[in-house]
């Protein structure tokens, strides 16, 4: 799915259209993150008559050449539902890192326990110091951050199913221990994991109640 690897300069050219072997060409969506956000996008390319599509999380994979007008329809349409067609590839690299790492913590049944700058370098197949670098100019974060509020929203989300205890949890997300979830947890979220988790089913509750 990805494309052969290139080093782009800050100022390169913003608009570009990415092929693989002549045989596709691939689209790039910002906040493409659930299952209704690629139902969504499938069916605005439908409405342009583009059919012949694989539509995976942040990328369009299109068997068919796409006009500069069907391009411009699509990026209008999709701004109505909150979604950003990506042209810079700054941008575009940034949002595969992104999803990556989204995939990674979010969809996966069970995160690789593999280091994360070596998870995503072979993925992407870029040096890790160009992604990191790349991603830290782009979004004024790094991508170690990054991975931390995903795990930390992952791990609020588990806290609230109920399925997990806290020593699984923290299994499951590659952390050391139960104390360094715990820490990074109350850091990032301001509470404990058992202050987080008594606090959302009591409110669940009261709701109930009404």
């Amino acid at each position: 799915m990805e494309p052969l690897a290139y080093v782009l300069p800050k100022n390169a050219p913003s608009v570009i259209f990415e092929s693989e072997h002549h045989e596709h060409m691939n689209l790039y969506i910002k906040y493409m993150v659930s299952l209704r956000c690629k139902m969504l996008v499938k069916e605005e390319l439908h409405k342009l008559g583009m059919d012949d599509v694989t539509v995976e999380l942040g990328v369009v994979e299109i068997q068919d050449d796409i006009t500069m007008d069907q391009r411009e329809a699509l990026r209008n349409s999709l701004a109505k539902s909150g979604l950003e067609l990506l042209d810079d590839k700054r941008n575009i690299l940034v949002e595969k890192i992104k999803n990556v790492i989204v995939e990674l913590i979010h969809h996966a049944e069970d995160l690789p326990n593999v280091n994360d700058s070596e998870y995503i370098s072979k993925k992407l197949g870029y040096d890790y110091t160009y992604l990191s670098n790349t991603f830290s100019e782009v979004k004024g974060m790094t991508i170690q951050k990054f991975i931390i509020l995903n795990k930390i929203e992952k791990a609020k989300e588990m806290l609230l199913y109920d399925e997990d205890n806290l020593t699984e949890i923290a299994y499951k997300l590659n952390y050391s221990s139960v104390a360094h979830l715990s820490n990074q947890f109350k850091k990032i979220t301001g509470f404990t994991p058992s202050f987080f988790k008594n606090m959302k089913l009591k409110r669940v509750r009261n709701l109930e109640d009404l």
